[in-house]
């Protein structure tokens, strides 16, 4: 669970690294073909061991030898050349020491090496947040693509300018062409509340959002465990930032923190709908427009707080929240048919991997593989949803 996944130019699904049974780290690399149905290993430390430090190499050069350290909870992205990005999370740097990590990897698909780009090969950094700029080491945020190829990264928990780790909310771009990343907002210290109107209005400090980009090129952002005020629980927010005002714009907010989902009546959208607040959700944009949520770790429609597996759709025209499908209960057991290939449904998971393809489907399919179950079990089944 919590690996880091890409979809590539071709349409084929790439995980990364996560956490195994018993909390250990892996830094395995896979690909696998929607078409073939077929999983292929790329990369990993030899013999798939686990808990294992990376091999950086040299700064800036790539190598059949170099290995990101096995890790937890962290972003990835892909640019517009087909290379696969990897920044931060939980797990192993140089050293045999787990911590929180801030440095930034690419993958070449085509040569299969991995290029250590920058970023620090030791653990628990504080950000830089002045003329030399880069993010702290941190675990569990949320990242974008914008339209021209930039890379983008929000919150987390970990390490701002100084002091002891807490929540985040820094907002960075990264460009692959300059190779420099660049602060835009948020506060260079941790555990910050909203600021909920006005061009300084920011999300609260968190981390395990999920995160959307909508076809106008803004950059979407919806719960998490964070803070309201000056207290740490569930969210269920939505904010929505434009890159060309450098602005966040609040959405849609039940009460502050740990509210229970409002869900209304299946397949009907209302004003009145609102996904109960949680964390370690899956998200994705079909080809529509429309933005995706499914399961996580939070709050049902009783207010009991366990693993989701509810599916809900939020409609960019009408700003209105539909429960699809589902249940509103908490920690529910998965449906899987006769046989692999047949109708089922999910069980209720946090922390789950997931790819999107653009070209199954009249409006693209969702991919989910494994997660953590109600029971602290960890999973590995893949399914495929259809809208």
């Amino acid at each position: 669970m919590s690996s880091a996944t890409w979809t590539d130019t071709s349409g084929n699904f790439w995980m990364f690294g996560g956490e195994t049974v018993y909390a250990n780290d892996i830094n395995d690399l896979w690909e696998y073909n929607p078409s073939t149905k077929v999983w292929t290993l790329e990369s990993s430390s030899s013999p798939l061991n686990q808990n294992q430090p990376g091999l950086y190499g040299t700064l800036g050069s790539s190598s059949t030898s170099n290995l990101p350290g096995a890790r937890n909870d962290s972003v990835s992205w892909t640019d517009p050349a087909g290379n696969l990005w990897l920044f931060g999370g939980y797990g192993y740097a140089s050293s045999n020491s787990p911590g929180e990590l801030n440095d930034l990897w690419e993958y070449a698909p085509t040569a299969k090496t991995w290029t250590w780009i920058g970023g620090s090969n030791q653990i628990n950094q504080s950000g830089s947040y002045g003329s030399t700029e880069t993010p702290g080491a941190r675990l569990a945020s949320v990242s974008w693509t914008d339209s021209t190829g930039n890379l983008w990264l929000f919150g987390g928990q970990g390490y701002a300018a100084s002091g002891s780790p807490g929540e985040l909310n820094d907002l960075w771009k990264y460009s692959p062409t300059t190779k420099a990343w660049t602060w835009i907002r948020g506060s260079s210290t941790t555990n910050q509340p909203s600021t909920l109107s006005g061009v300084t209005a920011s999300p609260s400090a968190r981390h395990d959002s999920v995160a959307w980009t909508d076809a106008a090129g803004n950059l979407w952002l919806f719960g998490g465990q964070g803070y309201a005020a000056s207290s740490l629980g569930e969210l269920n927010d939505l904010w929505k930032f434009t890159p060309s005002t450098s602005q966040w714009t609040l959405i849609s907010s039940g009460t502050p923190l740990n509210q229970a989902g409002s869900y209304g009546t299946s397949q009907t959208s209302s004003p009145t709908n609102l996904p109960g607040s949680r964390d370690s959700s899956v998200a994705w944009t079909d080809t529509s427009g429309n933005l995706w949520l499914f399961g996580g770790y939070g709050y049902d429609s009783i207010g009991a707080l366990g693993e989701l597996n509810d599916l809900w759709k939020f409609n960019l025209g009408t700003q209105q929240w539909t429960w699809v499908n589902g249940s509103n209960q908490v920690n529910q057991l998965g449906s899987y048919g006769s046989q692999p290939g047949t109708p089922g449904m999910p069980g209720a998971r946090s922390s789950a991997n997931a790819w999107f393809s653009s070209t199954i489907g009249t409006s693209g399919s969702l991919w989910l593989f494994g997660g953590l179950e109600g029971s602290g079990n960890y999973l590995n089944d893949l399914w495929q949803y259809t809208p």
